[in-house]
Formats: structure tokens, sequence, C-alpha cells
């Protein structure tokens, strides 16, 4: 199975300081590898017009329900998720992380995830800039995100 995420939306490759929030410069972000956090998949830059990554994984019933395993899945098998991580690239090309957001495979329903697995995909289509003009974080749930089964061949 496939997890595919589309996202648009993105607070541009700047963002200003506001209370709580120090303010950065090109920003990026990118799925984070499961414990390897220097190891990001795809990095998009905080101003482009959509960013996408398609995440190889499986889905296994257990007795608590499906789980959904995979190198860039996160967490407990009851509270799986996927980072988004953003971050800051010097120079160099080195990515800083500031904070990242928690795709939370848990609040998946449990007919979209089967649905998934008989078609190959599920699908996150989510907006990466928060209501104040920032980089999305924490976790993400919907309605931030929206889940659904497609196809492969989409």
């Amino acid at each position: 199975m496939q997890i595919r995420i589309e996202a648009v939306d993105l607070p541009g490759r700047t963002c200003a300081p506001g209370p709580d929030f120090p303010g950065y410069g090109n920003i990026h972000v990118a799925v984070q590898r499961r414990d390897r956090p220097a190891e990001l998949l795809e990095p998009h830059p905080g101003d482009a017009p959509t960013a996408t990554w398609v995440l190889d994984c499986t889905a296994t019933p257990t007795e608590a329900g499906i789980d959904i395993r995979g190198p860039y899945v996160q967490g407990r098998p009851t509270s799986r998720f996927i980072y988004l991580s953003w971050g800051t690239v010097d120079e160099r090309g080195a990515f800083t992380m500031f904070r990242r957001a928690k795709l939370m495979l848990d609040a998946v329903t449990p007919a979209t995830i089967e649905a998934s697995m008989r078609s190959g995909r599920l699908l996150a289509r989510l907006r990466l800039t928060d209501v104040q003009g920032r980089p999305l974080c924490a976790q993400v749930r919907p309605p931030l995100v929206d889940w659904s089964a497609t196809s492969t061949a989409a």
C-alpha cells in the first residue's frame, strides 16, 4: 500500500517573527524518516505551489485494528503518524528543523483504511499554512486533513 500526501497553500519561503515565533528564512518542508530525523524525504521549498510525497507502507489487520507501518511511519501501533518537518536550509544545503506537523493516522476511519488496502493508496490532502500564516504544526486531524482511498493508478 502507499500513502500519498498532497499539500497546498505552503506558507512561503520566509515567515516573519511574532509572539512566541522567532521567524525563519529559506523554509522547506519534508517527510521525516522513522528513527532517523536527519533523513528527509523530498524537501520542498516553503513557497512551492504544492508539495507531494508518496510513502510505501504495509497495512496489517491486528486485534487492535489495522496497523500501518513503513520507513516514514512513526509511533506506536495504536497511535501511528507521519512527521512533516519544517526547517531552514543554509547555504551548504543543511536542513535545521524548527517545527513539525504530525499527520495522525489514528484519525483515519477504519472504513477508509480498509478501502485504501483494497485500492492500494491512502490519500491525505491538506493545507500547510496555519491560521496565523505560519507553517502548520502540532497534531493534524480532520478537518485540517482529508483522508480518502484512491487507486495507485490515479
